[in-house]
């Protein structure tokens, strides 16, 4: 069932929620937030999507199967602990660049285990929700 309603505040809403993710996500290493927030407002706003112009639709606006943001996600939060291994410090201790970045500041491993558990996040989400909602 088409609803105009709906399909018009998606179209507003969704990528502002995007976006808000995005904000979360990098509050997060700092603040309260973080990939795991930032995932689930990603999968919400994907959720809307879906509601309001079909799964199909929805498959295609992400771009790429969710499952291969799960192993994706899990690569980089694995790595980003084994990059203070390599350093010869214990497994997951925070590593950070020497020179901050303009929008960002100091970069470093947690920034990059958020994004793991973010992409972990999106990729589990989605992959419930389409195959519930595809049933």
């Amino acid at each position: 069932m088409f609803s105009l309603i709906l399909s018009t505040a998606v179209r507003y809403l969704f990528p502002l929620m995007l976006l808000f993710s995005v904000f979360i996500l990098l509050r997060g290493h700092n603040e309260p937030g973080g990939g795991f927030v930032g995932g689930l407002v990603v999968a919400a706003a994907f959720s809307f999507y879906a509601i309001a112009y079909g799964v199909p639709a929805a498959r295609r606006t992400l771009g790429v199967d969710p499952r291969v943001l799960i192993g994706i996600g899990l690569l980089m939060a694995v790595g980003s602990g084994l990059l203070s291994v390599l350093q010869g410090q214990p497994f997951m201790t925070g590593l950070w660049a020497e020179t901050a970045l303009p929008v960002l500041g100091k970069v470093g491993t947690p920034l990059l285990f958020d994004v793991g558990v973010y992409l972990v996040v999106i990729g589990v989400m989605l992959t419930i929700i389409f195959t519930l909602a595809e049933e």
